[in-house]
């Protein structure tokens, strides 16, 4: 990899707050594959590897399984390759809805803890 903006595995680590075994597990799976390797053979990472890092991160609280971060990811790769079928939208669409129903769960879970909480301090 020639591009001057590249990140070794610790830095994508610290940019992310993924530890470093899960990095690697993803890598390991396909989710995420490092752009390039050094002439040591570590793993380079450029901006987009950590776009897509974050964008798995940013799945796991809503409790996607990899599998289905992994089919979210082939939409979205499909679609930046200009190749995403009807089919592929489709599920973007239900992705979009899934996501904002499980958002709307943790809202409502937050609204509880922050009702125990301050019944907690009332006592």
């Amino acid at each position: 990899m020639t591009n001057t903006a590249v990140m070794h595995i610790g830095e994508l680590a610290d940019r992310t707050g993924l530890s470093l075994r899960t990095i690697r597990h993803y890598d390991e799976i396909g989710l995420v594959k490092p752009s390039g390797r050094s002439d040591g053979g570590f793993r380079e990472y450029s901006a987009s590897d950590l776009g897509r890092l974050m964008l798995i991160r940013r799945m796991k609280p809503l409790g996607y399984s990899l599998e289905q971060m992994a089919e979210l990811l082939s939409v979205i790769d499909a679609r930046a390759a200009g190749e995403s079928s009807p089919e592929e939208e489709e599920s973007l669409a239900r992705f979009r809805a899934d996501a904002d129903t499980r958002r709307a769960k943790l809202a409502a879970q937050l609204e509880m803890a922050d009702e125990f909480i301050e019944e907690l301090a009332t006592r």
